[in-house]
């Protein structure tokens, strides 16, 4: 059983940064893939970014390219989520979620929700214009 905890969401300015935390529980947390997805009122759950268990390639959706950084701390079992020029759009209650299957390595396998094995409960992030 894995248990991830998300933290780090807020009320934040158009503009604006945040960093999302998720920390992990287990002993192999360097053998997961993690993913960050997103959901506002009325929507699906949407992709957001996701890095390899290798911890070498990071994927992302195209309307947070250049602005989200993912990236992962495998001794302190936590992956992040570093939201730059936060945009109205990107209010949502974001999770994190693991893969443990260590699948292919693309960007079609980690934006695709059902990969993903165990979620978190989920933080708000609310951008004010």
């Amino acid at each position: 059983q894995v248990q991830l905890v998300e933290s780090g969401g807020g009320l934040v300015q158009a503009g604006g940064s945040l960093r999302l935390s998720c920390a992990a529980s287990g002993r192999t947390f360097s053998r997961y893939g993690m993913g960050w997805f997103r959901q506002a009122p009325g929507t699906e759950r949407e992709f957001v970014a996701a890095i390899s268990w290798s911890g070498t390639t990071a994927y992302y959706t195209e309307s947070v390219k250049g602005r989200f950084t993912i990236f992962r701390d495998d001794a302190k079992n936590t992956a992040y989520l570093q939201m730059n020029s936060l945009r109205p759009e990107d209010t949502a209650v974001y999770f994190c979620a693991a893969d443990l299957a260590r699948g292919q390595d693309s960007d079609s396998y980690y934006s695709d929700r059902n990969v993903y094995d165990y979620w978190g409960q989920g933080t708000q992030v609310t951008v004010s214009s």
